[in-house]
């Protein structure tokens, strides 16, 4: 298993790659110099002001196990997890899991979970023009809103977790916050546009490296973000199984931790 900064950063870059067909010698170029600048163009700093370390589970795709067996863990803590949906996917089977439908959200926002989104087709971000990604904002606020008008929808997650250093800005317009995949806990002065995020993937954590992130957040006074997908005893490559959720919320609990969705925390920290 993984441990240390430097393993998990070689660990995202290796899930990221997983996840992507081989991309041409320009698009590759094109995405080395904007993992590089993502990083540290900073769209929309801000301090911090949590009065304690913080942490937030979140989901992207909701599939359906992490919107039932998820969601109810995150309960039992009484917690709530942000699920960050893309309405093209609703009731579609990804190859891994099937994506929650229609009345899965409405469930979800109904008992106090936030429901953020992932772009309305799940397009990377780097592919998108800032006219193609109104456009996508667009369609997945309608289609979220159509379902229940009383759901706020304020934060974002990147598709794939790849950032974009040219449609930070515009997020920033739309959202209060985006997330992607670059491992690390966020704390201090932060990019709002670009929070940091570890896995809660069994391929990629296990209850020491949980152990270990929740100690670095304490020590820095910081914000932990876990991320993750299906939530099943036997997983996908990209998801977490029962047992280690819970692991993480107990370890939440047993360090006096707050629990909160990405919005919440956002609350708590003054943004």
């Amino acid at each position: 298993m993984k441990s240390g900064m430097a393993e998990s950063t070689r660990a995202w870059a290796d899930f990221t790659k997983s996840r992507d067909t081989v991309p041409s010698a320009l698009s590759s170029l094109k995405a080395s110099v904007n993992n590089t600048l993502v990083r540290h163009f900073r769209a929309a700093p801000f301090r911090l002001r949590n009065p304690g370390p913080m942490v937030s589970f979140t989901f992207d795709d909701a599939p359906v196990s992490a919107a039932t067996t998820g969601a109810a863990i995150l309960e039992e803590y009484r917690a709530r997890g942000t699920f960050y949906v893309a309405g093209s996917l609703a009731g579609t089977w990804s190859g891994n899991w099937t994506a929650t439908g229609a009345d899965q959200v409405v469930d979800l926002h109904c008992r106090g979970h936030e429901i953020g989104c992932h772009t309305f087709s799940h397009t990377r971000a780097t592919h998108l023009t800032a006219a193609a990604m109104a456009s996508e904002i667009a369609r997945n606020r309608k289609y979220l809103l159509a379902l229940d008008a009383s759901m706020p929808v304020e934060n974002f997650a990147y598709p794939y977790g790849a950032g974009s250093v040219w449609r930070k800005r515009q997020l920033g317009k739309a959202f209060r916050s985006s997330r992607g995949i670059l491992p690390g806990i966020n704390h201090g002065t932060v990019d709002l546009q670009y929070l940091r995020a570890t896995p809660l993937i069994n391929e990629l954590i296990d209850r020491d490296g949980i152990d270990r992130a929740f100690d670095e957040a304490i020590d820095s006074n910081g914000w932990l973000i876990f991320y993750g997908h299906d939530v099943e005893p036997e997983p996908s490559p990209f998801g977490c199984s029962p047992s280690l959720l819970r692991y993480a919320l107990e370890a939440a609990s047993r360090r006096k931790v707050p629990a909160l969705s990405v919005a919440n925390a956002l609350r708590l920290a003054g943004a």
